[in-house]
């Protein structure tokens, strides 16, 4: 979210002051954050687990296709990228509890019912391959039961505060700064396929007693790709959350391969309406258990089967401003593993982002969105991107007496 030319200087404004406000906005929001971590009501010991992260959808900061499958490209140096993604997920976290009576039947209440949820997303570019993100998610509204079946206190409370999350992106294969025609032209490395390594880490600064934060700092190594062509892009995540196990209910939530896949095609060019279909899944590595209820309580039991929480999303993004830097996202889907804790029953993601990418299509030192003329290299005077050389001004040819 430089071109070192006048055309730059004359009609860009300059960036210190958006990227001192952007900055101020993320110390202002850590700092708002920070005493929450004081007010922290429950352990995360035992069973049920208070420090369970409800909601597992977790957008990469920078530029990007895909709402859930991270991105290849890295913020231009010395730029920072700005995005607002928000999601609405429905019941993600269900609690079946045995029924007082002689019945045994089992009541089922939901731990989170309606859930709102903003990512506040940061990326400063540091080189032309390594950048520096930083995500802050902020539950605006959500209603549900928490997990007062069980322990018998009150249900969460309408906003929280979630884990941040931080951490460095690294281009191994890096995406050449031009515009997806001049990529389609060139092929190759950088241009039809690119590669990024991201490492990364939570800060549990989240409201644990409303589902909103892990137990402790949460690892999350990944490494995403992305292959174009024609009209076609498709995108790859592989990765894992590191973690301790939490145990609810029997569900046991740890350590976790982290997969993604997406696929897009351009319906109009350029970026203006582009149609992307992708799914995510998390395999749990813990082994999972079968609970009942004893004497002395509640008696887990290892039953050999795997959790794996998954999701799709279909959506529509366009980036018809700021030569695509500038884009908007707006998506829904459901689960794909149905009864599973953290699977909602549908999803809605709305996304803004503005995240430079210093695209400079023909090379003439003058990035796309300051050059009249991005298919055509700068020649002559005004320096704004065009050829302004003319016949008159090349040498005539000699003429026989």
């Amino acid at each position: 979210m430089k071109s070192g030319t006048d055309a730059r200087g004359s009609a860009a404004p300059p960036p210190r002051t958006s990227r001192r406000l952007a900055l101020g906005c993320l110390a202002l929001a850590v700092a708002v954050a920070a005493p929450r971590v004081a007010r922290a009501e429950s352990p995360c010991g035992g069973d049920p687990a208070v420090c369970l992260n409800s909601d597992t959808f977790w957008p990469s900061p920078g530029p990007s296709r895909f709402a859930g499958v991270s991105g290849t490209q890295t913020t231009t140096p010395g730029e920072l990228s700005l995005g607002l993604v928000t999601s609405y997920q429905s019941r993600p976290i269900a609690l079946r509890t045995a029924s007082p009576g002689p019945s045994g039947a089992s009541a089922e209440t939901f731990a989170i019912d309606d859930q709102v949820t903003t990512n506040f997303l940061w990326q400063y570019g540091i080189t032309s391959r390594l950048g520096f993100d930083a995500a802050l998610p902020i539950t605006l509204g959500q209603s549900g039961a928490g997990l007062s079946a069980l322990t018998g206190g009150e249900g969460v409370k309408a906003t929280s505060i979630r884990d941040l999350r931080f951490g460095v992106a690294l281009a191994l294969i890096p995406r050449a700064r031009v515009d997806v025609q001049t990529s389609q032209k060139a092929r190759g490395a950088g241009h039809s396929y690119a590669l990024t390594l991201r490492v990364g880490a939570t800060a549990p600064i989240g409201d644990k007693a409303d589902l909103a934060g892990e137990r402790t700092t949460v690892f999350t190594p990944a490494l995403a790709g992305d292959y174009r062509v024609g009209r076609v892009s498709l995108g790859a995540e592989l990765g894992a959350r590191v973690r301790p196990t939490s145990n609810l209910l029997g569900a046991r939530i740890g350590t976790q391969i982290a997969t993604g896949l997406g696929g897009g095609f351009d319906v109009l060019p350029r970026e203006l309406l582009t149609v992307q279909l992708e799914a995510r899944a998390l395999v749990n590595l813990a082994e999972q258990a079968d609970v009942t209820r004893g004497p002395s309580g509640t008696v887990s039991t290892p039953n050999g089967r795997l959790l794996v929480p998954a999701e799709w999303l279909l959506s529509v993004r366009t980036a018809p401003l700021a030569s695509g830097d500038l884009s908007l996202l707006l998506g829904g889907g459901g689960g794909l593993s149905p009864d599973t804790v953290t699977v909602p029953r549908f999803r809605f993601v709305l996304g803004i982002t503005y995240a430079p990418e210093g695209r400079d299509s023909d090379g003439d030192g003058i990035v796309d969105k300051y050059d009249r003329c991005p298919q055509e290299p700068q020649r002559g005077e005004p320096r704004d991107g065009c050829d302004h050389t003319t016949p008159s001004s090349a040498p005539r040819p000699e003429t026989q007496p």
